[in-house]
């Protein structure tokens, strides 16, 4: 009876550490990309990464958020009337990784570019617009997010 209990207690220690991997395993990967570049190679780049980081954890049936934070030169990437990705955004946040990628794009920089063209910017519709791209990015980084500059 005695080698049955050390059996069950072994088995509850065990199995209690087990569990604790299992949560520390199950915590979400958060990684924000940044875009402040003007060239298509780049946005697809940056759009390749993002693509790769959430099927690299969809296979481990791990959760992960990606950010990609556009800022000065980059903005054009989140501009409806410039960017030369935007259909591929649109079917990456809708269909491909719903709920999983979110795009960011600088108030800052929106209105410099409204004030140097002298109307009013665009954004394409799957984006959100933040205060300020690099104190976003900031922010992220002090909240745990992983940073990747292309």
């Amino acid at each position: 009876m005695r080698g049955f209990l050390r059996i069950c207690a072994i088995a509850l220690i065990t199995g209690s550490f087990i569990s604790v991997g299992l949560a520390a395993d199950g915590q979400p990967h958060h990684i924000a990309i940044q875009i402040d570049q003007n060239d298509p190679q780049v946005m697809n780049l940056v759009l390749n990464n993002a693509t790769n980081v959430i099927e690299h954890y969809r296979a481990k049936n791990q959760d992960v958020d990606v950010d990609i934070v556009a800022y000065g030169p980059g903005l054009h990437m989140l501009r409806a009337d410039t960017s030369p990705v935007q259909d591929r955004i649109k079917r990456l946040k809708d269909m491909v990784f719903p709920g999983k990628i979110q795009f960011s794009a600088c108030n800052n920089t929106k209105q410099g570019m409204e004030k140097a063209e002298g109307h009013e910017i665009p954004i394409v519709a799957n984006a959100t617009i933040v205060p300020s791209g690099v104190v976003h990015l900031m922010e992220l980084q002090e909240q745990g997010w992983s940073y990747v500059r292309p």
